[in-house]
């Protein structure tokens, strides 16, 4: 949804994720011109890689969306060092990686737009995702100094902090939660829209609703912004 919503605001798009298949069928659906790069993000040569082949194509990156992301569902005292590390490696060190090959391009031309997509998890602590919470809170302190740093070369850092959101990852949540505790999916699924005021899961354009505000201004920079129903308030 945030690549359509880029694409039709008249943005290229280089889309990047392990499955090359996934990437052929979200390409398909953008109004504007795309590049599929399959890479796994993780993979510390993979950015260079990718960068390296948007650059060549059409030029330095001046939006950035990292928008990868896993969670392992599981009391804290279960989870394992190999969960601990990935989750880490997926939702902040990969995002570190992708904002310092970014970054130099854009101060030098003035203008850049860098959105993290964090979480509510960045900024309270639930039971059972205790990694996943972790490196939530540690992206949005990442995005809190890379602002800092770049506040007078013209170019924005923020975070976007969903909610539960109507995706295949809370899909995955909800088969894990119930494969853990026997509970039914459907009843999982509906506890997970009740913790929001709202009573309901987020919807993805209204994530990129946030991340086109976060493009369009460059007045906001250094924030968390919740799209969340109302579960955090700040």
């Amino acid at each position: 949804m945030i690549a359509a919503r880029l694409s039709a605001a008249g943005h290229r798009v280089a889309l990047t994720a392990r499955s090359a298949d996934q990437l052929t069928e979200v390409a398909g659906k953008l109004s504007g011109p795309s590049l599929s790069l399959p890479a796994d993000v993780t993979d510390p040569d993979a950015t260079n890689s990718v960068f390296d082949k948007i650059e060549e194509a059409w030029g330095p990156v001046e939006v950035l969306v990292l928008n990868a992301g896993a969670a392992v569902a599981k009391p804290l005292t279960k989870v394992t060092d190999e969960e601990w590390q990935s989750q880490l490696e997926l939702n902040l060190t990969a995002p570190f990686r992708a904002m310092r090959r970014a970054i130099p391009a854009m101060v030098e031309r003035g203008w850049g737009r860098i959105v993290v997509i964090a979480s509510t998890a960045g900024k309270i602590g639930e039971p059972n995702v205790g990694a996943y919470t972790a490196s939530k809170h540690g992206a949005i302190g990442l995005v809190r100094t890379a602002s800092a740093e770049l506040a007078r070369t013209g170019v924005t850092v923020n975070a976007v902090c969903p909610g539960y959101v109507d995706t295949p990852m809370t899909d995955g949540w909800v088969t894990r939660i119930a494969a853990r505790t026997g509970k039914p999916e459907a009843d999982i699924r509906q506890s997970l829209a009740d913790k929001q005021p709202i009573r309901r899961l987020i919807a993805p354009d209204e994530v990129a609703d946030a991340v086109e505000l976060c493009v369009l201004s460059a007045a906001i920079t250094g924030q968390a912004i919740n799209v969340d129903g109302g579960t955090v308030q700040s």
